[in-house]
């Protein structure tokens, strides 16, 4: 067929819908000269008319043509509104796969919109005109091979992103000629809406635009004046020059003056909006981005806020929203096909008794009036039953769809209302769906009901809130446009009252904030670790809140974990049925955990992505995203069907967060010495100190003087460096003796100190902050130390020489005997480490905790650290296990420091540590490759054999077989656990 031929026939078809579609298509495919989808899919599995139809009961199915890859069309008859047939596409677009293009056509028009993921929109519409040129039927068959030519080249946050670095150069300028960052960040917020507004037709067309070109040609004082006036008028409505504007309100267009601008500022303002159609905006990374450009105005960045992505968002709102409403429309959509359905049994028994009727009257007109009451009598009946059935299924819609319209969402960190953006696009799909679905079964459906009343926010700071709003209105104007619903009822921006700028944990008199009653709580609340609470918050809050929510959060809980709290008071009260967050993963483990702990233990833990990469810049962590609450569809850990889920987010029969903190191992593991300050200084100063003449006192430095390691040192080599240790009980006036160490204490630690929150740090400014007494006191009776990194991509457990001072980023066990050495390095408790341990930043290390991991670690019966290592040096188990211990702490010191590139050279003084220095510089090259972390990564044969030797005697010493799972090896190490615990050991 021809391009002539086909628009001649077309033009002059007078044929209805069904009748003409299947012809049109088939047609259309002839004059492209592309395969029909019978001729490349008889079997109809990738190409077929009626996709969806067997699954929906019958009838239209969710497209009238649909290949798999390629597109999803569907048909209107001629002139006939297309929004409705583009609305059907857009609500089975899952259905259909989700492919790249939905084409819309009545016969005479046929209209592409991309539907690529993550890109903005394109609309190209053929008219049977166009067909006659060939780049357009080039255009076309695109279409119909799927092919991503037509596809825009730029995604919405691309778009977003340019908008938002040319707003936020402009508005570093304006802060810089000294307007305040609120009013800066209200009147771009303002300019960036009126941008939106003019390409998504609610501003006149061109508008905006016109009005930036002409203020280039006056003088810039005349700019501002100008704004203003069309800021009234969306204001109150009313005309702007020749041009009719719509009434905005919404507290968005108050009476605030715009800012004085100069020349290149109104043309940045006006090239940007000219550039681009800026009705494409991501509002769900807009704020952020927003937010980034503007960091003058960014007071919660010391909080630790942050701003997730939006497939972050949906692995939230897809389980706590989506995906139960979901389930509850496909419920009622099932008893509402039962009740049309019997509907249709009574109007085709209706139909039976009439045509009975008639048969009768042909056959015998006297008997058949003789029976004619009866026959009224019936008719009657299934009369009713037939309107009790439509009403039925009007009443069962109705009924979802104003659940679906009272649906509350909180989020009580909103942000720049990213959260609450994704959830109300969520449940307008739904929505959408709903009425779809109903009017394909022959019902009226009413027009759509879900808007911003269900949202509600709580945010602290005002710039944010105001961000949250505007994000609202964009995204909730922007889904009516991109689904056809035309015409808005004025004012267009409805009230945000409900987005509320406050403080969502304490009110001003320092009690409990409360939150408003919903049906789902929704976010991501600030990032901000229990240890900077007070330089975040500042003193007087975190007295208040420790206070506050005594008995509720520990307070060596994070930030996030109060939120947490209160979401499961919300759902244990009722007033919130679910909840889904987005943290920190540290959450999983330590003191946040406790706040998790009654949630699991209720079983109401139902969704949880234990490790997800934060891909925003500047934000180093790993985050948790978890749901609880009832109504879910099912419990999920990481995407995936879960019978357990404990409140380290993890799925194994065994809950060691259960274990319970051992006796027999208390009091032998600490965290090292933390200094809390400039107390270190390098080897080669430390060394010129101890040469120095005895001090006033009659002592040398070296009483004062110690080599100092962190964990850095143990994994990779030494860094040389020393450490001034007055000690905890040295009085400054006996410190001040040491002269040369406290010179350097007072000059480099005490400026610090004086601006400590901690009146007791500030006071013993010369002394470390946490000397850990109890390590300190265990150390003289030890020859050397068992450290571990407290966070490390391997658990590795090292010597350290005891005249060493180990920093607080190292665990130290007070235990010097390789049987003990053997069991801590052993596949036993590495996997109980793991499992009972926390995890720590971007690279979601595992930490070591001692409260959790050692302290909770049942050893081997006899060889427990409260028995003295020379109790059991006879037993064969120790034997075994310090032999193998022994082995591979040699081989493992051989390859870091083989003898023919070392050489061993005493300190300067004696009581110190000899020194391991290299024998050349080439030698130094190697040694500096030649860490754990690098023999652990690449775990050379000879190293992997010493640990399954090590593990083997372990296993022995258990009386276990060797080769236990890891599950196999928790369930045991759990069950020992807990009777030694209920023995009270």
């Amino acid at each position: 067929m021809t391009p002539a031929q086909f628009v001649k026939k077309w033009s002059d078809s007078q044929l209805r819908e069904r009748q003409a579609s299947q012809e049109h298509f088939l047609d259309l495919c002839r004059m492209l000269e592309v395969p029909t989808p019978a001729e490349d899919d008889p079997l109809g599995e990738r190409y077929c008319f009626e996709r969806g139809a067997a699954k929906t009961g019958g009838g239209d199915g969710w497209a009238d043509v649909w290949r798999k890859g390629c597109f999803g069309w569907e048909y209107k008859g001629k002139h006939k509104n297309l929004d409705a047939a583009l609305r059907q596409l857009q609500a089975y677009a899952l259905d259909l796969q989700n492919p790249p293009y939905l084409v819309v056509s009545d016969m005479e028009r046929i209209i592409v919109h991309t539907n690529w993921t993550n890109t903005i929109s394109r609309k190209i519409e053929f008219t049977l005109d166009d067909l006659h040129e060939p780049e357009k039927l080039a255009m076309l068959r695109q279409v119909f091979d799927g092919s991503d030519s037509l596809k825009p080249k730029i995604s919405p946050q691309e778009l977003t992103a340019k908008v938002a670095q040319r707003f936020g150069d402009l508005g570093r300028r304006l802060q810089e000629r000294g307007h305040h960052p609120r009013d800066v960040a209200h009147f771009l917020n303002r300019v960036v809406f009126c941008m939106f507004a003019e390409d998504a037709k609610l501003l006149p067309e061109g508008l905006f635009t016109r009005l930036t070109r002409s203020m280039q040609m006056r003088p810039p004082a005349e700019a501002a004046p100008q704004f203003d006036a069309l800021f009234a008028m969306m204001r109150a409505g009313g005309m702007f020059g020749a041009d009719i504007v719509h009434w905005f309100n919404g507290g968005l267009f108050d009476e605030k003056p715009a800012l004085p601008l100069e020349r290149a500022d109104i043309k940045l303002i006006h090239d940007t909006a000219a550039e681009h159609d800026w009705s494409d905006l991501d509002p769900s990374v807009f704020g952020n981005m927003f937010e980034e450009a503007l960091k003058a105005t960014r007071e919660r960045a010391a909080l630790g806020a942050h701003y997730t992505d939006r497939e972050k968002i949906l692995k939230i709102i897809d389980p706590v929203i989506t995906w139960p409403l979901m389930a509850q429309w496909e419920t009622a959509l099932a008893e509402i096909r039962a009740a049309l359905d019997a509907r249709a049994a009574a109007e085709a028994e209706r139909k039976a008794v009439l045509e009975a009727a008639a048969e009768a009257m042909r056959a015998d007109p006297v008997k058949a009036k003789a029976g004619e009451a009866a026959r009224r009598k019936t008719l009657t009946a299934i009369a009713k039953r037939s309107d009790a059935a439509l009403g039925q299924a009007k009443d069962r819609l109705e009924a979802f769809l104003s659940r679906l319209a009272a649906f509350r969402v909180l989020d009580p960190a909103c942000g720049s209302g990213n959260f609450l953006y994704v959830a109300l696009h969520a449940l307008k799909d739904i929505e959408r769906r709903a009425l779809v679905d109903a009017e394909r079964l022959g019902l009226e459906v009413p027009t759509p009901r879900v808007g911003l009343a269900c949202v509600r926010g709580i945010e602290i700071e005002e710039y944010a809130a105001e961000l949250a709003r505007v994000t609202l209105w964009i995204g909730d104007l922007q889904w009516h446009a991109k689904n056809n619903y035309r015409g808005f009822a004025e004012p267009i921006l409805s009230s945000l009252d409900q987005i509320e700028c406050r403080d969502a944990l304490l009110n001003a008199d320092g009690t409990e904030a409360q939150w408003p009653a919903v049906d789902v709580i929704v976010g991501n609340p600030p990032f901000l670790g229990s240890k900077r609470l007070r330089d975040g918050l500042g003193n007087d809050y975190v007295e208040r809140l420790f206070s506050t929510y005594r008995g509720k959060v520990p307070a060596e809980a994070d930030f996030v974990a109060y939120w947490i709290a209160k979401a499961w008071e919300l759902v244990q009260a009722q007033q919130g049925r679910r909840a889904g967050l987005v943290t920190t993963n540290s959450v999983r483990g330590g003191a946040s955990r406790k706040v998790l702990d009654p949630i699991a233990d209720a079983g109401a833990l139902m969704e949880a992505w234990a490790d997800e990469p934060w891909a925003l810049e500047g934000a180093a962590v790993r985050v948790s995203m978890f749901g609880f609450g009832d109504g879910f569809a099912e419990r999920r850990l990481e995407g995936r069907k879960a019978e357990h889920l404990h409140s380290d987010f993890r799925g194994a029969s065994t809950d060691v967060t259960k274990a319970l903190r051992l006796k027999e191992n208390a009091s032998i593991a600490f965290m090292g010495d933390t200094k809390g300050g400039a107390f270190d200084v390098s080897g080669e100063i430390a060394r010129e100190w101890l040469r120095l003449p005895l001090n006033p006192n009659g002592r040398p430095n070296s009483d004062v003087l110690k080599p100092w390691r962190n964990a850095m040192d143990m994994t990779r080599r030494s860094s040389d460096k020393w450490i001034i240790d007055f000690g905890w009980t040295m009085s400054e006036a006996d410190a001040a003796l040491f002269e040369t160490p406290f010179r350097h204490v007072l000059l480099h630690v005490k400026p610090e100190r004086d601006r400590n929150n901690r009146e007791m740090y500030r006071l013993n400014w010369w002394k470390h902050v946490e000397p850990r007494q109890g390590l300190m006191k265990r150390v003289p009776a030890l020859s050397r130390l068992l450290v571990t990194p407290e966070v490390s991509k391997h658990r590795l457990f090292i010597w350290l020489d005891a005249r060493v001072l180990p920093d607080h980023k190292l665990q130290v066990v007070t235990l010097d005997d390789d049987c003990s050495f053997g069991v801590l390095h052993s596949r036993f408790h590495e996997v109980w480490a793991l499992a009972a341990g926390s995890w720590h930043g971007s690279g979601n290390d595992p930490r070591y905790t001692i409260s959790t991991t050692f302290e909770t670690f049942p050893f081997p019966e006899g060889l427990t650290p409260n028995i003295a290592a020379v109790d059991y040096e006879g037993d064969p188990r120790a034997q075994a296990i310090a032999a193998a211990a022994a082995e591979l702490n040699r081989l493992r010191e051989a390859w870091l420091n083989p003898p023919d590139l070392v050489r061993i050279e005493p300190e300067v003084v004696p009581g110190y540590p000899d020194r391991v220095l290299p024998v050349s510089p080439e030698a130094g090259a190697e040694l500096k490759k030649r860490t754990l972390t690098n023999l652990y990564n690449q775990r050379p044969a000879w190293l992997d054999m010493a640990h399954q030797r090590l593990d083997a005697a372990v296993a022995a010493a258990y009386g276990w077989p060797d080769g236990l799972t890891d599950d196999e090896i928790l369930e045991r190490l759990f069950a020992l656990n807990q009777e030694r615990a209920a023995a009270g050991r």
